[in-house]
């Protein structure tokens, strides 16, 4: 379930909360893969030029290395607890967002928290991030739980290799380098 967390009348912050049955150090190491496509980013491979700290440039790429999904720079990395970027969607023209990604170890497990801020209210980012976040939580749950992301992850992974054939030029990977 997404929770606003709150406004101010021209941005807006959301909250995902989703209890993951595994040790935080899992699902800490399961969500900065940096080597593999991963469901639960939508089937995109996380790239840097200098692993993941404050202050590098990450883009979230498709496995055809022909297009960027997503670009931010990292804000924050404090393994196993804490890790933010800012958000672009690389087919969208507008403000970026930012994205916080907090792990807490718990009894049975870590409380996984998903947080959108600096959304632009009504704006396209916000939209799509915000339908994002619940398929986020739930593919990195199911794919830490059972080995498999959720039906919703494995019918987009089936799709994946056709998706750069739709992507407007402005997603070109050359159009969003890691310098």
């Amino acid at each position: 379930m997404v929770e606003s967390l709150g406004t101010q009348p021209e941005v807006k912050s959301y909250r995902t909360r989703t209890m993951i049955a595994a040790p935080i150090e899992v699902v800490w190491n399961t969500l900065v893969k940096t080597d593999e496509a991963l469901p639960f980013f939508f089937g995109g491979v996380c790239q840097t030029k200098a692993g993941l700290k404050p202050g590098a440039k990450m883009r979230m790429a498709h496995t055809s290395g022909k297009i960027a999904m997503v670009v931010g720079e990292v804000l924050a990395f404090d393994p196993p607890h804490r890790y933010s970027h800012t958000f672009r969607m690389t087919n969208i023209d507008e403000p970026p967002a930012t994205i916080i990604y907090e792990l807490t170890e718990v009894a049975g497990g870590t409380q996984f928290d998903l947080i959108i801020e600096n959304a632009v209210a009504g704006s396209k980012l916000e939209k799509q991030m915000v339908s994002g976040q619940t398929y986020i939580s739930q593919n990195l749950k199911a794919l830490i739980e059972t080995g498999r992301p959720a039906f919703s992850g494995r019918m987009l992974m089936l799709m994946g290799p056709i998706l750069p054939l739709f992507a407007p030029k402005v997603q070109r990977i050359e159009n969003w380098p890691l310098d």
